[in-house]
C-alpha cells in the first residue's frame, strides 16, 4: 500500500492532537509527571512515524497499530521508551519546595514580645505548621501556688528575721519572652504582689523595692495561723548578661550575692523564672543560708537538690513535649493524620493520654501540661532525660522510612534545653526514624543559626527554636527562597 508524505504528516497531526488532548485532561500531581508525559508524547510520535515509513515503504505484511506493538506481537522503541520514561519519574514528594516542609516552632512560641500577641502568619506558614511548647498559664499558676503553699506550711521557720514581712526576690528570664512573663504573672498573683498594667498583671522587673514604695508591685498579705504577714517583692530583674544572652544563670549568681548584701535576713523566699538561674542562686548563696530556692522546668540537678533545700519545682514534661516535636513532623512527612501517636494510636502502639497535653486548633498549638515537683514527690522526677513510657515505641521503618531534619536550640548554653530537651530529643529522633542534625545557637543572635541554613533543601522538615519569638521571618524568609 502507498501512502502519499502529506497523508502521513497529516495522521502524525491527528495523534499529535488526540495525545495532546489525552494529556490535557490528565491531572499532572508533580512537574516530572508532566516531563515524563511529554516523553511518551514523542516517542509515541516518533513511534508512529516509522510505522508509517514502513508501511510506506511497502512493507504489506506487518500492520503497526497505535500501541506501538506489531500484530505478531513485538515491541517497538516505544514500548522500550515508555519504561524508561516510567523509570524515570521522580519518587513522590522529591520537588517539595522547602515552603511547604513540615515545620515545627518549639519552645518559643511566634508572637509579640511586647504584646504577646500570637504570630499567626508563621503558625500558619504551611499546612504541615505547629508549635510545640506547655500551657504557659497553667504552669505559672502552679508556681505561684507551690509557693505560697510552701510558705504557709513552714510559715514558723520561714520569716528569718521575724519582722511580719516575708521577703522574696525573683530572677526575671526575659522581660520580652511569653513564658517568663507569664512566670513573673504568676508568682505575683498567687502572693498577692501583683499590679495591674493595661489590663493584665505588670510582669516589669522592679529593681529593689526595701521599703514597699514600688508601683511595678505593691506589698501583699497572707493570713497564716491567725496572723497577717506582708509579702514584699524586695528586688527582681532581667537575668541579661552583657553579650545579650537572656535567662543567663551566671547573672543570677552575681545578682543574688548583690541582694543578700543589701537586703540580708530579709530575703525569706528565692523565686525565679527557671531552674538553670534558680540553681546558680541556690549554689551561690541560699543552700548555705538555708532559704527556699523555687525554680522551673525539673532539671535533674534541681530536683536531686530538693533534698538539700531546694523549695521545688516545675515538671513542664518535657518528655511529652520532646516527643511531640518531633512526632508532628513524623506525622506529616507520613502523610497521615496529625493525631496519629498523639491522641490516637500508631502502628506501634504510641499514644498521649489527655491528661499531660491539650491541642488548640485555633493556634495551632500542642502544650503538655504542667505538674509541681516538692519534697513529696521529687524521687518520682529524678531522671528528665527518660522518655515517656506510653510513647517509648519503636517505629518499623519499613513503614516509617527515614527522613532528615534540620532543628536548632535558641542557646547551646541553656540549662533546660542543653541538659533535659536535647538528650531527650536524641532518643526520640531514633524511636521515629527521623535523622535530625542538632544546631546550637548563641543565644543572643538570630544569624548565629540562620546562617547554618544555608541549604535547607537537603532537609525533609524543620524543627525551630529562635532567640526571640518576634523573629520567625528570619527563617521562614529563607525557606520561601
Amino acid at each position: 500500500m502507498y501512502i502519499e508524505k502529506n497523508s502521513i504528516y497529516y495522521l502524525v497531526n491527528i495523534i499529535y492532537t488526540i495525545n495532546v488532548d489525552k494529556i490535557s485532561k490528565e491531572t499532572c500531581q508533580t512537574e516530572g509527571r508532566k516531563v515524563y508525559m511529554k516523553k511518551k508524547l514523542g516517542v509515541v510520535t516518533m513511534a508512529v512515524l516509522m510505522g508509517l515509513s514502513v508501511t510506506a515503504c511497502g512493507s504489506g505484511n506487518t500492520a503497526t497499530t497505535a500501541a506501538g506493538t506489531t500484530a505478531a506481537g513485538t515491541e517497538t522503541t516505544a514500548a522500550g521508551a515508555d519504561t524508561t520514561a516510567a523509570a524515570e519519574m521522580p519518587a513522590e514528594g522529591a520537588e517539595l519546595a522547602n515552603k511547604d516542609k513540615p515545620l515545627v516552632w518549639f519552645n518559643r512560641q511566634p508572637s509579640s514580645s511586647a504584646t504577646g500577641q500570637l504570630d499567626m502568619a508563621a503558625l500558619n506558614f504551611n499546612k504541615d505548621t505547629y508549635y510545640v511548647g506547655f500551657d504557659a498559664n497553667q504552669g505559672a499558676e502552679l508556681q505561684g501556688t507551690m509557693v505560697k503553699d510552701y510558705i504557709e506550711k513552714n510559715i514558723d521557720s520561714i520569716d528569718r528575721n521575724g519582722d511580719g514581712i516575708i521577703g522574696y526576690v525573683l530572677a526575671i528570664g526575659d522581660i520580652g519572652h511569653n513564658d517568663s512573663i507569664a512566670r513573673t504573672r504568676g508568682i505575683r498573683k498567687a502572693l498577692g504582689t501583683a499590679v495591674e498594667k493595661d489590663g493584665n498583671v505588670n510582669s516589669d522587673p522592679v529593681g529593689t523595692n526595701a521599703d514597699g514604695t514600688a508601683t511595678v508591685v505593691q506589698d501583699g498579705s497572707l493570713e497564716i495561723g491567725g496572723k497577717t504577714y506582708i509579702v514584699r517583692e524586695l528586688a527582681s530583674q532581667e537575668m541579661k548578661n552583657s553579650a545579650g544572652a537572656t535567662w543567663d544563670a551566671a547573672t543570677a549568681g552575681n545578682a543574688i550575692g548583690t541582694w543578700s548584701s543589701s537586703f540580708g535576713e530579709q530575703i525569706d523566699v528565692v523565686a525565679s523564672n527557671n531552674d538553670g538561674m534558680g540553681m546558680s542562686m541556690f549554689n551561690a548563696w541560699s543552700k548555705d543560708n538555708k532559704v527556699p530556692t523555687f525554680g522551673y522546668d525539673a532539671n535533674s540537678d534541681a530536683v536531686a537538690a530538693i533534698a538539700e533545700g531546694y523549695g521545688g519545682t516545675i515538671s513542664q514534661h518535657a518528655d511529652v513535649q520532646a516527643y511531640l516535636t518531633l512526632r508532628v513532623l513524623r506525622n506529616a512527612l507520613d502523610g497521615v493524620d496529625i493525631d496519629t501517636g498523639i491522641g490516637t494510636a500508631d502502628d506501634a502502639g504510641n499514644v498521649l493520654s489527655p491528661d499531660v497535653y491539650v491541642y488548640k486548633e485555633e493556634e495551632r498549638s500542642y502544650y503538655a501540661l504542667n505538674v509541681a515537683v516538692t519534697a513529696e514527690n521529687y524521687t518520682d522526677f529524678t531522671d528528665s532525660t527518660m522518655v515517656y513510657a506510653p510513647v517509648s515505641n519503636q517505629l518499623d521503618e519499613a513503614a516509617h522510612a527515614t527522613k532528615n531534619v534540620w532543628l536548632n536550640i535558641y542557646n547551646s548554653a541553656d540549662n533546660f534545653l542543653g541538659s533535659t530537651y536535647q538528650p531527650l530529643l536524641q532518643k526520640y529522633d531514633k524511636l521515629l526514624n527521623l535523622k535530625v542534625d542538632y544546631i546550637g545557637g548563641d543565644g543572643q543572635t538570630e544569624s548565629n543559626i540562620t546562617n547554618r541554613l544555608g541549604n535547607p533543601s537537603q532537609y525533609d522538615a524543620f524543627a525551630i527554636n529562635m532567640v526571640k519569638t518576634d523573629n520567625a521571618a528570619s527563617y521562614t524568609s529563607l525557606l520561601e527562597q
